[in-house]
């Protein structure tokens, strides 16, 4: 009685705060109604000004909101709510965000819409309709949604009858299973399995899940669960290819899970059209917007028997059944851009594919997407929350009457063969009302903007443009509107080619079949080389023989493995696949090996095989768990050296939060033969020292070492242990972890590096490989610092390896003790410090194992470079596993990976300055062989070198291509090479015409020593251009040029003809050296010239113009080189003329012409000057009756002589004080009545037209001599000749007077060197006053400058003369 009058009391208050619910609706309605009459209220201005079109439309308002419902069993309920908003919403109801839809649960719910009044009625409540229900209303300004609760209640007498489960363990079966399942399009088909829970509990819920290929499905249309308390059956209406797959039911319960997996496969439906293709598949709508979608689909694996031309796409608006096609030609393409939407409403899609038989059935509805631009969305910055239900919906209010700016952000995000799609973002500048778009093109190379949506602007910030010529280029930009008008436009993109950017992919290759059942075969190959966004592979089939090739799957499979079911047992098959992607499927792999279908393994265990082979075949989806008993089973079936991994070992906390905690682990030391394809983590809590139960952590497998815990409680103490899992099984948990709390990290270091790992092992070195901390502290992580100690040295033994941080993941550790084991750690540091350090390493060993190889570099003949590693140490399940900078490489479209055998090469693509790193290569299931290779910039520069020279080798020159000019003008082209064979070959060419042998050309080509030649007798005017010799030896090429053209040419031609001319010239008589000038010391110039030797003189007559004739006969029969001359002795301006010489004889004449006018005439005179110059004396000083003279002697003086004295380097103004002059050869500047002021630097400069000469001599106050002191300088008074000419043979006697006081000294001097007397020479000085010279029978070796040297303490003076001795009369008169 109590509880059932208690029960009734609950009734009551519960229906009674329902009632107060209501009263409380009504009165909120009222509210609403007056509030519309004051709108209506409003002044006709306020109206009018209100009621534009931008005005009106806002975005979903609840008005009324859905509440919450809690009823008893059996009793139905309505939800209802009121909404406002223009356009007006589109609704939709959802339970626990799944949509509901009343026609496939009929009479079950009841949803109707009457005058902004929605609401939603659930028919016969039972315990499944306890619920979150929320209603969503959508229009083309925004999304609101509103939230409500339905909870269903039992009576208190049904609800006491259930038993808790707290204590008991269940254990559960699935029997009664489903097998591997075919079906075809349109059918329905039910997969069911019997569910076996002890124990028994009446109303007991287990979980029951179905998945397909991992993904968990939920209630719709097309799929329909049902449990009936021992059955679990899932129903799929009107089969499509997209529901291929593998299926799986999963039962949970408190104790644990089971699951059960089969496959499922669906062929096409009968083609309307014999011939016609099968249905598209998987078609789905992106990047939607207010005028436009994205559809893409999946391509068939039937042709029906003639190549798919392509695709057409329908639409329908969401309420109608009316299609429209949206492309009026086919397309190839897996995706098209599909315009001309309204925005607001609601699209679904279709796609049909045509090959020239006819066209398939349509493909699958999509998904209904809702033509709004998500960028407006942002823009309102709505908000919703899922308890309340409300949404909090601001916009800012722009500026009025502005024109928009530019728009933001142009970028080309899709372009193919048939349409480009264009994307960008609003401006930042923007009207009062909303802004649409303007797009022009303008091909590329030209100034020329054509608008493209001329009549319409476009509202979303997307556009798509087709009917671009194919292989043009074209750039694109936008332009804002809106009422105030057009704005400037954007920068243009890029230059884009119209054309697919994505190529059909390459058909896969070594395709292997394995036996597997009596009636499947597993089929395995390698992935297609440099494929781009991969959808998967179609696997096809034929019997031996038979020629007639059948799907085994419809819809296309990631991974490189695949198990084909529904073949005959005893028949034998061969297997080919291809690739799939949006461009295309890829040609046929080439034919497997025939193999016969026979059972290799049998019955339940070959389920448990295929589950684990389709999950390794899915690296992205985790696989499933599978229990202990499924593991040993399975354990079982595998080659004889597989078994389940080792336990993992090392667990640590990486982060801690709140409510989770993140856990690090080590691999297992044995992982069973086979590679780890996951780790599952269990969990329990601990209090007060009492260790609860376990309980799983994830469900699906994670492949990381590292996985965060969730759903834990605050302060609470939890345990970790983790289990392995490979193809073998799921292996044993490793031992219980130490006790951590869950309590929020606030530390501002980071947390510890984790998963640290030993590689690359030699007697001196090793690698260390880490990850990052997850905890990064207060900053980001900004380096690592790491840790090394020898094996069981104390923790005091801890030392450095890195004095600075380093910002890798990885180091390599050098200057280790061979034999001596070390252990490792790293810490990691940011801006506020360095945290603590990670789980230390396993003692590692350093030594260099036997067999270990380095990574070899190497580049064929083809210019490829690779990087090459051997293992001799692999056994059957080892793989090599390359990486750049200890991170797998995934980058196929830049380095091919190969392995053959024991051998693996990692070759590059092309090679450039993205592929610098450091390189390694390891082997699994080996004793840890790996080596790496460090590709620096440098290495990289040489390789790229050698690749060059080995892709296009050359044949090396020793002299590139020359031109010289032979005897008779001929023109001799020529290189020589180091180095070619006797195969080699050479083409001449000019200018782009290939030359050939013949009376204009003369090609010679002497391989011994590689000098090549090319002889012209002449150049023309024609012969102006390139010359190209090129060579080939084999693979092996060069080629050098010459360019002959211009003033080069001209100039080479013009000697070319100078050259035969001057052949032909000295055919007859003709000069050697032409007539030219020469000065002698004695600065006579003489005009000579000489001409070529004969063996037989003749007589020769040289004619020189200006002046008499001059003849000369030389003797005959002799070989000597004749010459002609002429002597100035005193050259003057009257000399000046044009002189030619004409050398001729009966053969002909030769003519040389000297030009000495003008710049001629002014040439030789400095020549002259220079002379004269040179043989100037020094600057001497001495005084004279007037002052003081400063002179300088000369050996031959010309009038036209031009000399500069200077004071102190400035020229000196001559007056009466100071004056120059010429006496004879001499040249002095006399100073009348000198000052000290005349003291200083004087100097004499000789002008030569080149640089000039200059004598310089300091006067000084103690060289002015007193007038009446004149007296006691040394001075030669006079007695000497300046020349003296006597025949040999004769004496010579000469007398001068000398003068001074003190008596001077005298010394005598021959060609300015002292002579002493002698027998033949005597000099003598007598009284002080006569100075003798004499010479007893002169001969010719007396000749010479001789010069008398007189010096006291006053001064110096000189005299000099000349003796000039000849032989006979005849000679003197010639001379003369």
């Amino acid at each position: 009685r109590l509880k059932a009058t208690s029960a009734s009391m609950w009734g009551q208050d519960h229906f009674t705060s329902g009632l107060e619910m209501e009263r409380s609706e009504v009165s909120s309605r009222k509210v609403t109604i007056r509030e519309s009459a004051e709108r209506i209220s409003l002044s006709k201005t306020e109206h009018s000004k209100r009621m534009n079109k931008d005005s009106l439309m806002h975005a979903p308002e609840f008005v009324i909101k859905p509440r919450s419902h809690t009823v008893w069993e059996n009793q139905s309920v309505r939800l209802h709510c009121t909404l406002s908003g223009w356009p007006n919403p589109h609704v939709v109801w959802y339970k626990n965000n799944v949509t509901i839809d009343p026609i496939a649960h009929p009479g079950k719910y009841k949803i109707e819409s009457s005058y902004s009044v929605h609401s939603l009625e659930i028919d016969r409540c039972d315990f499944d309709d306890t619920a979150q229900y929320h209603v969503s209303a959508m229009n083309a300004k925004g999304e609101q949604s509103a939230y409500a609760s339905v909870v269903v209640k039992r009576f208190k007498g049904e609800m006491d009858t259930s038993v808790s489960e707290y204590g008991i363990t269940f254990k559960t079966h699935i029997v009664d299973t489903f097998g591997v399942s075919f079906g075809r399009e349109g059918e329905t088909m039910s997969l069911g399995c019997t569910v076996i829970i002890h124990p028994n509990l009446e109303r007991y819920q287990p979980g029951v899940e179905w998945y397909r290929d991992d993904v968990l499905l939920a209630p719709s249309k097309w799929h329909q669960m049902h449990w009936s308390g021992d059955r679990a059956t899932l129903t799929l209406t009107h089969l499509n290819k997209e529901d291929e797959g593998l299926y799986t039911l999963r039962v949970t319960t408190k104790s644990g899970y089971e699951t059960y997996s089969a496959y499922v496969f669906v062929r096409d439906a009968d083609a309307e059209v014999e011939g016609a293709p099968g249905a598209p598949l998987d078609v789905r709508c992106l990047d939607a917007n207010k005028d436009y979608v994205i559809v893409s689909w999946k391509q068939p694996a039937v042709d029906g028997g003639n190549s798919i031309l392509g695709y057409f796409v329908d639409r329908c608006e969401v309420g109608t059944n009316h299609w429209i096609q949206c492309n009026d030609t086919p397309v190839k393409f897996a995706r098209l851009p599909v315009t001309g939407l309204v925005e607001g409403r609601s699209y679904a899609f279709r796609v049909r594919a045509v090959n020239k038989s006819g066209m398939s059935r349509p493909s699958r509805t999509s998904e209904p997407v809702a033509a709004v631009d998500a960028a407006d969305r942002a823009r309102m910055r709505g908000t919703s929350a899922p308890v309340t239900g409300q949404i909090i919906v601001t916009e800012e209010e722009p500026a009025e009457g502005v024109v928009p700016g530019k728009p933001l952000e142009l970028e080309v995000t899709e372009a193919t063969k048939n349409y480009v799609v264009l994307s960008w973002k609003p401006p930042g500048e923007r009207g009062h009302e909303g802004i649409m778009y303007y797009v022009e093109k303008c091909v590329s190379g030209t100034d020329s903007w054509q608008r493209v949506n001329t009549e319409i602007p476009v509202k979303s910030p997307r556009f798509a443009l087709f009917d671009l010529a194919e292989g043009k280029s074209y750039s694109f930009r936008v332009r804002c509107c809106n009422s105030a008008g057009v704005g400037e436009p954007s920068p243009p993109t890029e230059a884009t080619t119209v054309g697919d950017k994505l190529d059909v992919p390459a058909a896969p290759e070594r395709v292997v079949a394995t036996r597997n059942t009596a009636t499947s075969v597993v089929v395995s190959w390698e992935k297609s080389r440099h494929a781009k966004d991969l959808v998967g592979y179609y696997i096809e089939t034929s019997v031996v023989g038979s020629d007639t090739w059948e799907p085994c799957n419809n819809k296309p499979v990631p991974g490189s493995r695949f198990v084909c079911h529904g073949l005959v047992t005893g028949e034998t098959y061969v297997f080919k696949v291809r690739a799939v992607n949006a461009a295309g499927i890829s040609m046929s792999s080439q034919e497997s090996e025939p193999v016969l279908v026979k059972a290799a393994i049998g019955g339940r265990a070959s389920r448990l095989m295929l589950r684990l082979m389709l999950t390794q075949l899915s690296p992205n989806i985790p696989p499933l768990r599978v229990q202990t008993k499924a593991q040993s089973e399975a354990a079982s079936l595998g080659p004889p050296n597989w078994t389940s991994p080792a336990p993992p070992f090392g667990i640590s906390v990486l982060e801690c939060v709140r409510d989770s905690m993140v856990l690090g682990w080590k691999q297992p030391a044995f992982v069973g033969g086979s590679d780890i394809i996951g780790y599952f983590v269990d969990y329990r809590e601990v209090f007060d020292g009492l260790e609860g139960q376990w309980h799983e952590a994830n469900i699906q497998s994670v492949s990381d070492r590292a996985y965060r815990v969730c759903d834990l409680k605050e302060n609470k103490k939890y345990q970790f242990q983790v289990r392995a899992a490979n193809m073998a099984g799921v292996g044993i948990p490793s031992l219980p972890s130490n006790t951590f709390l869950c309590e929020e990290w606030t530390i501002a270091v980071p947390g510890p590096p984790h998963d640290l790992q030993v590689t690359e092992v030699r007697s001196s070195s090793l690698v260390l490989l880490w990850k990052p901390p997850v905890y990064q502290g207060r900053d980001a992580v900004n380096g690592f610092y790491v840790d090394i100690k020898e094996a069981g040295a104390s923790e005091e033994a801890w030392r450095g390896i890195n004095k600075k941080a380093t910002d890798s993941k990885f180091i390599k550790i050098e200057n280790l003790q061979e034999g001596e084991k070390y252990v490792f750690r790293v810490r990691a540091q940011n801006n506020a410090g360095v945290g603590n350090a990670s789980e230390v390493t396993e003692p590692t060993l350093a030594e260099t194992k036997a067999g270990t190889k380095e990574i070899m570099v190497d580049v064929d003949d083809d210019g490829v470079i690779s990087l090459n590693f051997e293992c001799s140490a692999m056994s059957a399940e080892s793989k090599f596993v390359w990486s750049k900078n200890y991170e797998e490489i995934s980058d196929t479209e830049r380095i091919a990976v190969e392995t053959k055998g024991s051998k693996a090469k990692a070759s590059f693509l092309a090679p450039g300055e993205e592929d610098i790193g450091v390189y390694s290569c390891s082997v699994t299931h080996t004793d840890g062989a790996s080596a790496s290779y460090d590709l620096t910039a440098e290495e990289l520069k040489k390789l790229l070198e050698t690749s060059h020279d080995h892709k296009f080798p050359i044949i090396p020159l020793k002299s590139e291509l020359a031109v010289e000019l032979q005897e008779k003008g001929r023109v001799r082209f020529w290189l020589q090479a180091e180095k070619i064979s006797a195969n080699g070959k050479v083409d001449y060419v000019f200018n782009d015409n290939s030359l050939s042998a013949g009376e204009k050309y003369k090609m010679n080509f002497d391989k011994n020593t590689g000098v090549i030649e090319m002889i012209m007798e002449s150049l023309t005017p024609k012969d102006e251009g390139t010359f190209t010799f090129q060579l080939q030896d084999g693979k092996a090429t060069n080629q050098s040029s010459l360019v002959l053209i211009g003033d080069v040419f001209k100039a080479l031609q013009k000697e070319s003809e100078f050259q035969m001319k001057e052949w032909v010239r000295k055919q007859g008589p003709h000069f050697v050296e032409y007539l030219g000038f020469e000065v002698t010391p004695e600065c006579c110039v003489i005009l000579k010239c000489k001409v070529r030797r004969r063996l037989k003189w003749r007589r020769v007559e040289a004619r020189l113009s200006c002046k008499p004739v001059l003849c000369f006969r030389p003797e005959s029969h002799v070989l000597v080189r004749s010459s002609c001359c002429h002597l100035f002795h005193q050259i003057s301006k009257k000399d000046a003329g044009v002189y030619n010489i004409v050398l001729k004889d009966d053969r002909g004449k030769d003519t040389s012409t000297l030009n000495l006018t003008d710049q001629g005439f002014r040439d030789m005179m400095n020549e002259v000057f220079s002379v004269i110059a040179n043989s100037s004396t020094a600057l001497k000083i001495t005084s004279t009756d007037e002052g003081i003279r400063l002179y300088t002697f000369v050996s031959y003086y010309n009038d036209l002589l031009q000399v500069t004295w200077h004071y102190k380097d400035s020229a000196i103004s001559f007056s009466d004080r100071i004056k120059s002059g010429v006496v004879g050869e001499q040249l002095w500047l006399q100073i009348k009545e000198p000052t000290e002021k005349d003291t200083g630097k004087y100097a004499i400069e000789f002008n030569d037209g080149k640089g000039g000469l200059r004598r310089t001599v300091e006067l000084s106050g103690q060289g002015q001599l007193p007038p009446d002191a004149l007296e006691a300088v040394a001075r030669v008074k006079g007695g000497l000749p300046d020349v003296v000419t006597i025949q040999e043979g004769k004496d010579l006697n000469l007398t001068c007077n000398i003068s001074g006081d003190p008596v001077p000294e005298v010394t005598w001097l021959k060609n300015e060197r002292e002579i002493v007397s002698d027998d033949h020479l005597l000099l003598k000085f007598e009284s002080g006053k006569f100075a003798s010279f004499i010479i007893t029978k002169v001969n010719s070796d007396d000749s010479g400058k001789y010069s008398i040297l007189v010096k006291n303490k006053f001064g110096t003076e000189s005299g000099e003369f000349t003796v000039s001795v000849f032989n006979h009369p005849e000679e003197l008169g010639g001379k003369k």
